[in-house]
């Protein structure tokens, strides 16, 4: 670990588990997507935390630092979910000076790490753009849903669309079986129907995920999340591996048979999933938004759960313009150039997802 520091402030990275809990613990914000363990589910680069302090207050960060095809420099990104800076002390209440002393540590950080530009998606329900502004900026990026489980379960209820409560008090008719999964064979038969609807769906790679992935999320030494399966007599027909954090739930990936689908089972696990958020004491029931944070099929199945909704922000900053364009320039012909995928570079081909029912799209 290599300590920076100056009359005011410090800086330094940390990859060890032990002290990067330590920092994730005593923030008084976050979530399982900032926790060492789900960033080492990440294959595509070195996950780091960038950590800044001065004096009792502290500023982490965690990021991926991944190499670049045909470069000897490296970028910054963020694990599948919603990250983004954490801190001991509401972000918002920082005065210029420390947010100017931050940009000036980070900026440094990333000099050192030979870092060309850093994306990040951001928390919605954790205030981080007052921290970021001055550092190439935050920019929306669609509407994200949740449900406030503070209120009753009667008022959550009348904001269903009314079909919907229809369709669920239908299938709550139907004797299904919703239980937690209790052994490696349901996580296994579970793993594989995810993969026949990515099937299905024409899903791109990074949709899939192999079984020790589901089995690692569901460590109870490192989280406390569940995978929720429904049952048609002994014929597992749903089924959500959902995240929880110390307020919020969130159903991160879930499945349906095929035979079932016409059933739509999932609006049943939906429902159930805010009643176990209940249970436990959550705030919130994040359901997420649409593909690219687009209003389409995803985006309209989640708002017939809830009209309650906030913004959804990612934060791009170009820390070398010069090789950025180099970088974009000597991609050449099979670049979109309008588009807004960032960074340009790892622009991939066109592919889109439509009616993949998970949060984190």
């Amino acid at each position: 670990m290599l300590i920076n520091t100056s009359a005011v402030f410090r800086f330094f990275t940390v990859r060890s588990k032990v002290e990067w809990d330590s920092y994730i613990a005593r923030s008084l914000r976050h979530d399982v997507y900032h926790s060492w363990a789900y960033h080492q589910l990440n294959s595509s680069g070195e996950a780091l935390l960038f950590v800044y302090e001065e004096g009792s207050v502290f500023i982490a960060l965690p990021l991926i630092k991944r190499e670049i095809e045909d470069s000897t420099h490296f970028d910054l990104t963020s694990v599948y979910g919603y990250a983004g800076p954490i801190s001991n002390k509401e972000l918002s209440w920082l005065d210029n000076h420390s947010v100017h002393h931050f940009k000036r540590a980070f900026l440094q950080f990333m000099e050192m790490e030979n870092c060309i530009c850093v994306f990040s998606r951001l928390h919605p329900f954790i205030e981080q753009a007052c921290l970021l502004n001055s550092i190439g900026g935050v920019c929306g990026n669609g509407k994200t849903i949740y449900m406030d489980l503070q209120r009753t379960l009667e008022k959550q209820i009348r904001g269903y669309e009314k079909r919907l409560y229809r369709q669920i008090r239908k299938l709550r008719e139907m004797n299904y079986t919703i239980r937690d999964a209790s052994s490696f064979s349901e996580i296994r038969q579970f793993t594989e129907m995810y993969r026949q609807n990515m099937d299905r769906l024409k899903a791109s790679g990074n949709y899939y995920f192999e079984e020790s992935y589901f089995h690692k999320l569901l460590d109870p030494l490192e989280f406390e999340n569940k995978l929720i399966l429904i049952y048609d007599g002994r014929i597992m027909i749903c089924g959500a591996l959902v995240l929880i954090s110390k307020e919020i739930i969130r159903n991160h990936l879930s499945a349906t048979a095929a035979d079932y689908l016409s059933y739509s089972p999932s609006k049943l696990l939906t429902d159930e999933i805010s009643r176990i958020g209940r249970q436990l004491n959550k705030k919130v029931f994040h359901l997420g938004g649409g593909v690219g944070g687009k209003e389409d099929s995803l985006f309209k199945f989640k708002s017939y759960f809830s009209d309650q909704q906030i913004e959804d922000r990612i934060w791009c900053y170009i820390h070398n313009q010069p090789l950025y364009d180099e970088l974009v320039k000597n991609r050449g012909a099979g670049l979109n150039n309008s588009s807004t995928f960032f960074p340009l570079y790892r622009q991939p081909k066109t592919e889109t997802v439509s009616k993949l029912y998970s949060d984190e799209q």
